[in-house]
This record gives C-alpha cells, structure tokens and sequence, in this order.
C-alpha cells in the first residue's frame, strides 16, 4: 500500500517492482525478486522457467500488475503459476488502478 500512496498509478510494472523491493527491505521481509521456478508437466520439468516476480518468506509468490483493473485473466495467471509450482500462496497485487487492487489467491 505504501508504494501506491507514494507512486500512485501510471509507471511502468518495473517501477513498482522496484518500489516494493525497497519496502520488503525497509520492513525486513525477506524476499527474493525475479526468481526462477521449475514447471513440470507429467512429472517432467519444462526447460521453460516461469519467472516470479517475487517470492517472499520463501514460499509466498507476489504478482504484480500495472493495468488500469485486474482481470480473471490475471487470476487464472496466478493460479496457473501456483498448480504448476506446487505452492499454496499467492498474492496478486495491481499498482495501475487509482486505489491499489489486491487478491489473496489460495491453492
């Protein structure tokens, strides 16, 4: 919430991502950005890395968006990302609407 009161809407999504990367460090969350995560189909990981924008507390993937709203799209994204990783939590987070937009997002 901070980087969208301090920002507001209109950068680009790497603005944001750079903005709340200082406020993980500010709050000490620990997080890592950009990370690499396997996808596996039947058993076989893809040679196709899908890339998180963060993962926080090692187990927590952040999407974020900088679109005017969130989608279903954007929902399914993260739920895809979640099936396909194996991981229970993700948080899906849009700095480009006027009021911050977030979704809790439960595998």
């Amino acid at each position: 919430m901070e980087v969208h009161k301090e920002l507001g809407p209109g950068f680009l999504e790497a603005i944001y991502q750079e903005g709340l990367a200082i406020e993980f460090q500010n709050r000490n969350i620990p997080w890592s950005d950009e990370v690499l995560l396997d996808v596996m189909y039947k058993g076989t990981i893809l040679n196709k890395k899908y890339v998180a924008d963060f993962i926080c507390f090692g187990e927590i993937i952040i999407e974020i968006k900088a679109v005017e709203r969130l989608t279903n799209e954007h929902l399914a994204q993260v739920l895809n990302y979640l099936k396909a990783t194996h991981t229970k939590l993700g948080l899906l987070i849009n700095f480009g609407a006027p009021s911050l937009q977030y979704k809790r997002v439960i595998l």
